[in-house]
């Protein structure tokens, strides 16, 4: 098993950014596939992005050009980082190792307008 541990959530203002990491328990993590998915108070959890294990790199429409997924292998961490935060981005981040369908606890992110 694969344990993901998210941080970096926090509250900021709009406009602010916040850099959200996920680190993977073993180093198994380099063959996965590794996505960064958000849930607000009452939607569906929604993919935000995606990095294969050649470091191709995905983003839904409401985030491009303002967010960027990292990994890291070596230190086993794949990295959110978030800028120009809209009230909208306002929501609970998870890590998932999409190989294994693994998820990490999650993080909140507040975006106060």
């Amino acid at each position: 098993q694969v344990q993901l541990v998210e941080s970096g959530g926090g509250l900021v203002q709009a406009g602010g950014s916040l850099r959200l990491s996920c680190v993977a328990s073993r180093s198994i993590f380099s063959f996965s596939d590794m996505s960064w998915y958000r849930q607000a108070p009452g939607k569906q959890r929604e993919l935000v992005a995606s990095i294969t294990t050649g470091s191709s790199t995905n983003y839904a429409d409401s985030v491009k050009g303002r967010f960027t997924i990292y990994r890291d292998n070596a230190k086993k961490t794949v990295d959110l980082q978030m800028n120009s935060l809209k009230p909208e981005d306002t929501a609970v981040y998870y890590c998932k190792a999409d190989h294994f369908g693994f998820w990490g606890q999650g993080t909140q992110v507040t975006v106060s307008s």
